[in-house]
């Protein structure tokens, strides 16, 4: 798809403002590991290309193992991949992301993240959540420029 708006130059405020919470976001304690795991689980469910490979990159730099990644899409299957911490903050991003579908997050992922998170954490863990939602859709609705391949970002890196 080409891009059909530059939302961000558009409306700067609005880019401002999604910046706002990133920066809330990287600094609220939850590990940076754990908010990129959302990041590129929750633009797998929306289809977003351009994040995908953004989220994937940074989780590799950022020492991630290509077997964890690899096996995201699929981390109720991955035994021992994934911590309880992960796993339940895996289920309850799947679970909000995926609201409109079900209009309810079960009462057992609830629980689930509840035992694994502060209060302080899963208000911020939500957050995460409604912030990829909403550059995903911003992304996919108005056209993000095209994935860059890998052989044009190895030439220009060299």
């Amino acid at each position: 798809m080409s891009t059909r708006l530059d939302w961000a130059a558009t409306a700067p405020g609005a880019l401002k403002a999604q910046f706002g919470v990133h920066l809330y976001l990287e600094n609220c304690g939850l590990p940076k590991s754990l908010l990129l795991l959302i990041d590129l689980r929750m633009s797998q469910l929306n289809g977003c290309a351009f994040c995908l490979d953004m989220h994937a990159k940074s989780l590799r730099e950022a020492g991630e193992s290509q077997q964890r990644l690899d096996c995201l899409a699929g981390w109720r299957e991955a035994h021992g991949l994934f911590s309880a911490r992960e796993q339940a903050a895996l289920a309850w991003a799947e679970a909000l992301t995926r609201i409109a579908d079900t209009r309810q997050v079960p009462d057992a992922i609830y629980a689930a993240v509840k035992a694994q998170f502060s209060d302080r954490e899963l208000v911020d863990l939500t957050l995460a959540v409604c912030s990829i939602n909403s550059w995903n859709r911003l992304a996919v609705g108005f056209g993000k420029a095209p994935v860059p391949d890998a052989e044009s970002e190895r030439a220009a890196a060299a």
